[in-house]
């Protein structure tokens, strides 16, 4: 298993630059914070409704709010 971590895909890279780059994502992995955050911070459900999704009719002694 010879494979190195870091490719290059088109171009030649000095070693000196593979450094930096490896050093890059270093650095950036070490500073994410060990707590996972949410995807979805929201409500699940919005807050408001679409008048084209409500019912046409609604009795006038009904509350809806």
């Amino acid at each position: 298993m010879n494979d190195p971590d870091i490719r290059v895909e088109k171009g030649h890279a000095e070693p000196e630059e593979v450094a930096a780059i490896t050093a890059l994502l270093l650095a950036r992995a070490a500073a994410r914070s060990s707590e996972p955050v949410p995807a979805h911070r929201g409500r699940a459900k919005a807050g408001w409704r679409r008048l084209e999704r409500e019912p046409g009719f609604r009795a006038p002694h009904s509350w809806h709010g």
